[in-house]
Parts: structure tokens; C-alpha cells; sequence
């Protein structure tokens, strides 16, 4: 699980831990006033009860009527709640914000008890000049295209940050923080969650990840926290999806679905009684 901690640098040396994503620590600065309007994170792995945080990534208007479709099916296998994962402008095909039925149906899903998770904002990074055969590898064949804060500096990583945020409140959205796209691979430090996903693009890629996933999860089994991340496209390959709803049929007994918000709150309840 990848962990954004974003420090204030006024007026004091606190540190808000806004965002969550795949993959591990990444520390940058930022001003109080900044950090304070999104959820600041305690991130404890101690729980008396199981949790599963069930995220749907990607989210845009181009794929809205396949993720009413994840929605509903996940819902029928008693997973009513979902963190949303919405790209601003996904593919530079045009802000989500702009369209007035995409938004609607949005806070349709905000008051069934779902959240609204900043989700980059392209998922697009284009080539760049003089890059490293690392770089190559990692942003055009393991990524393909979408690790959008892989190399980005500071400045304009906040940039679009803020900016999202100021869109999706303006569209009378309420987004709980903010989650880099699973393709962003570059850290220092492992945070004690990891997920389960999915890479679909060819035959190989669809059946590795099965067998990795189904190890992974007798791996995870007794963590507090188990995060499942699913992708549009994951829901057209059968055995995939197959897959997903029996690990999700599995756990229901074991855990609680939740959102990244109310685990934060149960973090937080569990510290203070132990306070």
C-alpha cells in the first residue's frame, strides 16, 4: 500500500498522511492549510476486527455504465460500500466535472454510503527524452503509459492535486483524499497493506495474476486490512472476475466491508481507547 505523506512545512513539522495508493511511502512537503482539507490518515495496522476496502479504480464517464454494472454485482455479494476512484480528466478525454449526468450519478453513489477518492489526474504519462532503460521498462511495458506521478516534481504534483479537489468540490462532490494510480512505482518505504489486482492486457499477464492472487490472499488472510482493487476491465474476463467475487464470497464471513474513511475512523477510535 502506498502511503503519500504530504509534511506541513507551517507552521509547525506535522505530518498529514493524505493519500493512499499501491506500493509504499513517498514524503513531500506541504502547507497546513492544504493538508488539513483532506483526511489526514492514521495509518495503525492493530484492529480487533477484520476489515476489506473493495476500491474501483479509473473511474470516468467512458467506463460509467461497466462500473454501475461492478457496483451493482458487488452489492449483491453484500459489498454495498466501495471507495471510488475518479481520473479528473482521464486520458485527457475531458473533465469529469463537465459532465453533469456523470456527476449526478456520482453523488447518487456518495449518499448510498460510497466515497469519492481523487484517482491522479490524467493516468497518463506521455514519453519523455533521455529516458533510462529502468524508465522505459517501467512507465511503457510494465505500466503502459499511466504511471502519471512516477517522475513528477513536486510543484506540479500539487498542482493537480489541488486542483481536482477545488473541481470536485465545485461539482458538489466530496473527495475523502487522494490515491496515485497503481502504476506509480517509485519509493522508499513499505507500508504494512498490500493489495490484490489484477493486470489484464494478454493471456500471460490474466493468468499469472490469478495465481499470484489466489497466493496472495492466503498470504494477507490474517492482516486487519485486506484492500482489493478492481478495474473496468477486469469485469469482461470471466475468469477474472470469477475469481474476484469468490475471494469476495470467502472473506464475508471474516471481514467488514468499509471505505478508506471509516477504516481511518476506526483507527483512530481503536488508538484513543487504548489512549
Amino acid at each position: 500500500m502506498r502511503l503519500l505523506r504530504w509534511e506541513a512545512s507551517v507552521p509547525s513539522r506535522r505530518s498529514f498522511a493524505l493519500v493512499v495508493g499501491t506500493g509504499a511511502v513517498e514524503n513531500l512537503k506541504m502547507t497546513s492549510v492544504v493538508a488539513t482539507q483532506f483526511v489526514p490518515l492514521v495509518a495503525t495496522a492493530a484492529a480487533t476486527k477484520d476489515f476489506m476496502v473493495v476500491s474501483l479504480h479509473d473511474i470516468a464517464p467512458s467506463n460509467r455504465n461497466v462500473a454501475n454494472e461492478i457496483i451493482s454485482e458487488l452489492s449483491r455479494h453484500s459489498v454495498r460500500v466501495c471507495s471510488l476512484l475518479v481520473v479528473p480528466d482521464y486520458h485527457h478525454q475531458g473533465l469529469v466535472t463537465k459532465d453533469r449526468q456523470f456527476v449526478a450519478w456520482l453523488r447518487n453513489l456518495e449518499s448510498d454510503g460510497h466515497e469519492i477518492v481523487i484517482h491522479g489526474y490524467f493516468h497518463e504519462r506521455p514519453r519523455r527524452p533521455n529516458e533510462s532503460l529502468r524508465d522505459k521498462f517501467l512507465t511503457r511495458f510494465y505500466t503502459h503509459y499511466e504511471g502519471e506521478f512516477y517522475d513528477l516534481d513536486y510543484e506540479e504534483a500539487l498542482r493537480r492535486i489541488t486542483n481536482a479537489r477545488d473541481e470536485f468540490r465545485a461539482g458538489g462532490l466530496t473527495p475523502r483524499g487522494f490515491v496515485r494510480t497503481v502504476r506509480d512505482l517509485r519509493s522508499n518505504q513499505e507500508f504494512a497493506a498490500r493489495s490484490i489486482v489484477y493486470s489484464v492486457r494478454s493471456n500471460w499477464r490474466r493468468a499469472v495474476s490469478r495465481v499470484w492472487n489466489a497466493a496472495l490472499l492466503q498470504f494477507l488472510k490474517n492482516n486487519p486490512l485486506l484492500r482489493l482493487n478492481i478495474h473496468p476491465p477486469d469485469y469482461s474476463q470471466t475468469a477474472v472476475w470469477r475469481q474476484i467475487l469468490r475471494f469476495i464470497d470467502m472473506m464475508d464471513e471474516t471481514r467488514t466491508p468499509t471505505t478508506y474513511r471509516d477504516w481511518i475512523a476506526e483507527q483512530r477510535l481503536m488508538a484513543d481507547r487504548k489512549g
